[in-house]
């Protein structure tokens, strides 16, 4: 798939901006970022973690008029227009439709199910991206349809890197990015193994945006 970075920039550790051809700009779990000249027409939170979660970061590219959405358990501590959502709900702003999905830990107990923590799947013009989340590789990513899937290869608290070849197996992507690594955990070296293992799809491992 070509011209992926139009639309997917990372931001480092699990952060993206996505970018619609119309301009829309929706940031995922923005974290220790650089100013940004893009402000946020939608921000998702995946969840409550400080890595994911920063107040701070999402100040950064707010404006008047922002949507936030994010799990329920959020409800209240998020300034603005914060939407709560669960697994199978779905959203719509800025001309941007947002299902969240199921994100959580099967043999570890960071991430666990019950606390309805979240990945999301975007529609960005034509361009269906899955976010996984921090997250295991679970059964429900069997029901993910996505162009585009942003998976993590850090592994300690999500999956690892062959993990996450499996996950693309389950989900079927064009292209998988390999992420939440280089930052908190993990090293690019995690994201290099993946791309060495997957054969189930093209993946391409992107630059951190400046």
């Amino acid at each position: 798939m070509e011209n992926i970075e139009k639309t997917v920039h990372w931001l480092g550790h699990a952060a993206f901006r996505l970018e619609s051809p119309a301009g829309t700009a929706v940031y995922i779990d923005p974290y220790n970022l650089k100013e940004q000249s893009k402000k946020a027409d939608i921000v998702l939170i995946t969840h409550a973690h400080f890595d994911h979660f920063s107040p701070a970061d999402i100040n950064k590219v707010v404006k008047a008029g922002t949507k936030l959405f994010g799990p329920e358990a959020l409800a209240g501590k998020v300034q603005g227009d914060f939407t709560a959502l669960k697994p199978g709900d779905r959203a719509e702003a800025a001309g941007v439709a947002v299902e969240a999905v199921s994100a959580y830990n099967t043999d570890k107990n960071f991430h666990p199910k019950a606390s309805g923590f979240l990945g999301y799947v975007v529609d960005v013009g034509e361009l269906r991206i899955y976010h996984a989340g921090d997250t295991d590789l679970i059964d429900e990513m069997k029901t993910v349809k996505a162009d585009v899937a942003l998976l993590p290869v850090g592994g300690t608290y999500t999956m690892d890197a062959r993990d996450a070849c499996d996950a693309a197996i389950a989900v079927k992507p064009k292209v998988a990015v390999p992420m939440h690594y280089g930052s908190v955990v993990g090293s690019k070296e995690d994201a290099i193994r993946f791309q060495n293992l997957c054969g189930a799809c093209e993946v391409k491992i992107l630059e951190q945006e400046k």
